[in-house]
């Protein structure tokens, strides 16, 4: 092999090692985290498509299936800044707020 070519190929290598090097990442946590949800009755009563999207996300802490889904579908090297269990419950709560395809989580997102 020429030594041009396997320099480039050392820069490469050099360069992705660097890039996914875990001392670049300070302290990363997952994406859909949940915090403390409350819930309060009244009299007059409204709902969202996805107003109960934070007590299946309370009940996904509690029963610890993001670790589960990350150990039973380990694809990523590195969950960073987004695991497997990210995908799998953004696609999971779509459905659950009434998505059928994948292009409602765009419109979910565009939404003020």
């Amino acid at each position: 092999m020429k030594k041009s070519i396997q320099r480039q190929l050392d820069a490469r290598k050099r360069r992705t090692k660097k890039r996914i090097d875990k001392a670049n990442w300070n302290g990363q946590s997952p994406m859909l985290t949940c915090p403390n949800v409350k819930y309060e009755l009244a009299e007059k009563t409204q709902t969202i498509a996805g107003g109960g999207i934070g007590v299946a996300q309370q009940l996904v802490r509690q029963l610890s299936i993001t670790e589960s889904i990350n150990r039973g579908c380990p694809i990523f090297m590195f969950h960073m800044p987004y695991s497997e269990a990210d995908h799998v419950l953004n696609i999971a709560f779509n459905l659950f707020a009434g998505g059928s395809c994948l292009e409602h989580l765009e419109l979910r997102r565009s939404v003020p």
